[in-house]
């Protein structure tokens, strides 16, 4: 048996955002790109799907008649979507079903993955972002009691 579904396995169960980075091409790093502590979870099933949903920190409830530049806030600090994912035991694959960001879906977000104890890395290629080329790199932390 090959290395890949052992990896595999390692990839399976839910994840806490540890931490979220991103580095221009030009060595300029942020260590807020979602502002300040950010949370999220990434889950994995055994049988391929993927679930993702991250929150900006400092995000503010919304009034009880939110206006639209505070729903467009909210919209703009939210990300969730689902799909089926691919693991080669150094990149995955999301293939987006359902998105927040509906320009998402029938398109693949790939990253590169690391594993470093019970932490997973995943870091995006070469990006546009706000007129600069930035890398993304998030820092996943295993929930424990998950496989």
């Amino acid at each position: 048996m090959g290395s890949a579904p052992i990896e595999h396995h390692r990839l399976v169960g839910a994840w806490r955002l540890a931490s979220a980075s991103s580095t221009t091409s030009d060595g300029e790093r942020d260590d807020t790109p979602y502002g300040v502590n950010p949370t999220g979870l990434l889950t994995y099933s055994e049988d391929g799907r993927v679930t993702a949903i991250m929150s900006y920190g400092g995000r503010k409830p919304l009034s009880v008649v939110a206006s639209v530049s505070e729903q467009a806030e909210a919209f703009k600090t939210f990300l969730a979507y689902t799909g089926r994912y691919s693991f080669t035991g150094e990149d995955i694959t999301h293939r987006i079903e359902i998105s927040s960001i509906q320009n998402y879906v029938s398109r693949d977000l790939i990253r590169s993955v690391k594993f470093e104890a019970d932490r997973m890395i995943l870091t995006t290629p070469p990006t546009p972002v706000n007129g600069k080329i930035r890398t993304l790199e998030l820092v996943w932390q295993r929930v424990p009691g998950t496989p």
